[in-house]
């Protein structure tokens, strides 16, 4: 669960009924040994998904440091991490289904959203109910997100959004999307970008899955044609969507670099770029008569230390959000490749038809082989991580960019 410090507005109080955090513990513990009769004949895929999240948040445990208003309990931090330690490996698998609602689109909400957005979309998408995804990405833009050219124009009392992005993760399943649209081509091109809300089930959009070589269509390409978009759907201010923008990244790159990893053995996830847990490493060496091999313990030792290392980043306050983003990617291509030398020598090669339904377990390691390339791009490229930090935690000069006071309207695009 990806945390955030809301605005001092939005801070809640703790009253008399405050729980201490020994019997929050206590709490926690209770509803994860409960969990499995709980969950019994709830489905399979989005179905369960939607199950667990309204049992967590029934619970009082979906949203621990929102405000009590949106269903949230208003707890400190602390709160937080004792949920996050003593849930680590009992979240179902599904949970990725709501990862951009949770992780991304609902804290930015909170944090910068009207009242009447925070009323409208907190409570559903906090219990499951309703399914985010984050339209950034445009095949013309490539890593230069600033450069996007999907257009929004107020239409009386609406917004009409044309455009294209692509490499949408969870868009075919998505009810909602935070979208960002040009709204000012005559403003620099960091200054006439908008935040919005867009309703993703309507005639004007229209979602294409991609095909990965995983055989997965994890990502989606999304045309908008005349979309449209209640005039008060913003988020933050009109031409005031970089900084959301960057501060939606920062929760994004939190979430990265920090969750989905140290799981245990039991939990397999085939959704986002989630690294193989090393406990299942572990037992795939056991199981390849490798686990006495001193070069494969050898790998598996420098993977457990990339596992703790991440650990110790997340608990340490104000780190960098981009130090654990860089990490994960690290460690999840370094897991892949060991899981290669262990499965077989041609381990990402497979026969697969697509029309066939195949055990999850099946090709669980070839997916991840294949999968972990696009750990370096999502969530921002491992080149655009080093320069952020560089800038932002060291100091350094920004790079030349000599566009950054052209308005947009006069830029050469692609």
């Amino acid at each position: 669960m990806t945390t955030t410090s809301g605005s001092p507005a939005e801070s809640a109080s703790a009253d008399a009924s405050t729980p201490g955090l020994s019997e929050f513990r206590d709490e926690v513990r209770a509803f994860f040994r409960g969990l499995p009769d709980a969950m019994a004949g709830t489905g399979k895929g989005l179905q369960r998904a939607r199950a667990w999240r309204a049992l967590l948040f029934d619970a009082g445990l979906a949203a621990i440091d929102y405000p009590t208003k949106y269903g949230g309990r208003g707890l400190g931090p602390e709160f937080v991490e004792a949920y996050r330690q003593l849930s680590q490996g009992l979240v179902p698998r599904e949970e990725t289904h709501f990862g951009i609602g949770i992780g991304m689109a609902l804290p930015i909400i909170r944090d910068f959203g009207a009242d009447h957005l925070k009323d409208r979309f907190l409570q559903p998408g906090l219990r499951g109910e309703e399914i985010w995804c984050q339209l950034y990405s445009e095949p013309g833009a490539g890593s230069d997100l600033a450069g996007l050219t999907t257009r929004a124009e107020l239409d009386g009392d609406e917004w009409v959004v044309t455009g294209q992005k692509v490499w949408t993760s969870g868009a075919q399943l998505s009810q909602f999307g935070i979208l960002l649209a040009r709204t000012n081509v005559d403003a620099p091109k960091h200054q006439g970008i908008t935040m919005f809300v867009l309703p993703m089930e309507q005639p004007g959009v229209t979602v294409r899955p991609l095909v990965q070589m995983t055989h997965e269509a994890e990502f989606n390409e999304v045309f908008m044609d005349e979309a449209r978009i209640p005039a008060d759907w913003v988020v933050g201010e009109v031409n005031g969507g970089w900084a959301m923008a960057v501060a939606l990244l920062a929760h994004e790159r939190v979430q990265t670099g920090s969750q989905s990893m140290g799981g245990s053995s039991t939990q397999k996830s085939k959704a986002g770029r989630v690294p193989i847990p090393v406990a299942q490493l572990i037992e795939l060496a056991r199981e390849r008569d490798r686990a006495d091999d001193p070069i494969i313990r050898q790998e598996l030792a420098r993977l457990h230390t990339g596992e703790k290392i991440v650990s110790l980043l997340r608990d340490r306050p104000g780190i960098h959000p981009s130090i654990g983003k860089l990490w994960r990617t690290k460690q999840g291509r370094a897991a892949a490749e060991l899981a290669a030398q262990l499965a077989f020598p041609a381990s990402p090669a497979w026969g697969r038809d697509l029309n066939i339904e195949r055990n999850f377990d099946e090709d669980y390691f070839a997916f991840h082989i294949l999968n972990c390339r696009g750990m370096s791009l999502g969530g921002g490229t491992d080149e655009i991580q080093r320069n952020t930090l560089g800038e932002r935690a060291l100091g350094l000069p920004r790079e030349p960019g000599p566009d950054r006071d052209v308005p947009f309207r006069d830029l050469l695009k692609n």
